[in-house]
């Protein structure tokens, strides 16, 4: 028989909501572990643009959605946790830029002027003075400063995964085996090349596209339904381009940001555009070199006097993983939900991270788990290594 061990939670995956939870759960008393089958973060969140925002980008349909209003106080809280008076301690995450802007781009400031200035948005965002606006954006269009801003995603990881080393585990890919035993789930998990039973509360499934997997082998009942939604992403870095931090508006309030830009340093020191919106979107029908070609089009449309020259572009193509909804659109807002002793959770957005940690709680709290299982699982050798953004 393998070494038997317990403790309050067991949590999959070691994206951002993962780490977020079991630092949230360690902080209210919980006895938790976290097991990683790769690198952590090594999915979408070390690949996420690292905006925090508060939903306004999602309310350019004209009225606060769902998501709006889900996602309006996630800023405060995650600054609170950025400065080291939050919910858990963040002040090792590096802050990129502490303001994000909207750009009408050129030929589009009066629908961005009509937009910040409705009573649904009013205050919420500022116009920038022209003094104050970013030389590569000056003589068009129209800027806003957004109560939003962006963090470095390999040094949140960092902040999250450092305290917590002696909880998580690395384990081989496909060895989770649930066994039902007086009425309850023990799980046979191979731990750095030893197999051990794991005894639990609760099982958390926070593994992103590896949820599917996990519902499956855990024979839930009623398994919820994922889905993954695309993106291709382009980076271009070089040492010409200059910071830049913004959402740029497309055609009409009706869409989402043409094109969404947050900055990056890569090991050679540059400065790294990493590039979203609907361009990419739009660009998972495209192959890399066409999606290439079509970034370029698009910068040098908004950015005339920029030089691209020796300039180095790349494509990554990521699977956004979340709860199925209604013809496939985004989820409003983070999903739990559970079967006996499994929880399966998505947060959707990085943003939303807080909010999954305070569903996940006042679930425990409703199902009478409390803290107080003595954690007999020991410190873990070696936890599993930090990913690293494609461009490196």
């Amino acid at each position: 028989m393998p070494p038997s061990y317990s403790t309050d939670i067991v949590i999959f995956g070691g994206g951002v909501a993962g780490l977020w939870l079991l630092n949230r759960l360690t902080a209210e008393g919980y006895q938790a572990i976290l097991l990683e089958r790769d690198r952590l973060g090594g999915g979408q969140s070390i690949n996420s643009q690292g905006i925090i925002h508060g939903g306004l980008k999602y309310a350019l349909h004209g009225a606060f959605s769902g998501a709006s209003r889900a996602i309006a106080d996630m800023p405060r809280r995650w600054r609170d946790c950025i400065e080291g008076h939050g919910e858990i301690d963040l002040s090792a995450c590096r802050v990129l830029s502490e303001q994000y802007y909207m750009w009408s781009g050129p030929g589009f400031g009066s629908g961005l002027k009509t937009f910040f200035g409705s009573k649904a948005v009013a205050g919420k965002a500022n116009l920038v003075a022209s003094e104050e606006t970013p030389e590569i954006l000056r003589g068009s269009g129209v800027l806003y400063r957004l109560p939003d801003f962006v963090i470095d995603s390999l040094s949140l990881i960092e902040a999250l995964s450092a305290p917590q080393k002696h909880r998580i585990s690395t384990i081989a890919n496909d060895s989770e085996q649930f066994v039902r035993r007086k009425g309850k789930r023990d799980l046979l998990v191979e731990i750095e090349g030893n197999l051990v039973e794991l005894k639990a509360n609760r099982y958390v499934f926070c593994a992103g596209q590896g949820n599917e997997r996990l519902i499956g082998q855990a024979n839930l009942d009623n398994p919820p339904s994922c889905q993954t939604r695309p993106l291709k992403m382009v980076s271009v870095s070089g040492a010409s381009l200059p910071p830049l931090f913004l959402h740029v508006l497309g055609k009409g309030l009706s869409a989402s940001p043409a094109l969404t830009i947050t900055s990056h340093g890569n090991a050679e020191e540059e400065t790294v555009w990493y590039l979203g919106g609907d361009l990419a979107e739009k660009g998972v029908s495209r192959s890399d070199e066409e999606q290439e070609e079509s970034a370029k089009q698009l910068l040098r449309r908004l950015f005339p006097m920029l030089n691209f020259e020796n300039l180095t572009w790349r494509c990554f193509d990521i699977d956004r993983a979340e709860p199925a909804s209604a013809r496939g659109g985004r989820p409003d807002n983070a999903l739990i939900c559970d079967e006996e002793d499994i929880i399966v959770v998505w947060p959707t957005k990085l943003t939303l991270a807080p909010v999954l940690g305070d569903m996940v709680i006042a679930r425990l709290t409703k199902d009478g788990i409390r803290p107080g299982t003595e954690n007999t699982l020991p410190a873990t050798a070696a936890s599993p290594p930090l990913g690293r953004p494609f461009w490196d």
